[in-house]
């Protein structure tokens, strides 16, 4: 005999419709409004007239990326140029005593 269960229905907004079985002991906020629809990864929710939107993906950013927001022109120049200060100290040593 099966557990007494609620089965809901989740769709994204292409229109794809993903069922859900929980139980029905289960307290009303305890089921979630929004899943990912395992067909197309889509945000999913209850109401079948209004989807969730889909989820605006940020495309993939470098270090130099991040470090450009964090880090002003005049910060960035500063930065560059005690680095090659120090670079430019460990090359003459190396080099003077050859």
């Amino acid at each position: 005999m099966h557990a007494a269960r609620l089965t809901i229905s989740y769709w994204d907004a292409l229109g794809n419709e993903t069922v859900r079985h929980y139980s029905a002991e289960l307290a009303e906020e305890d089921i979630p409004d929004l899943i990912d629809c395992p067909i197309s990864g889509l945000p999913a929710g209850r109401d079948r007239e209004n989807p969730p939107a889909a989820v605006k993906n940020e495309p993939y950013k470098t270090h130099l990326a991040y470090v450009k927001e964090r880090r002003t022109s005049e910060e960035a120049e500063r930065l560059l140029d005690e680095a090659l200060s120090k670079l430019r100290e460990r090359r003459s040593k190396t080099t003077s005593k050859r």
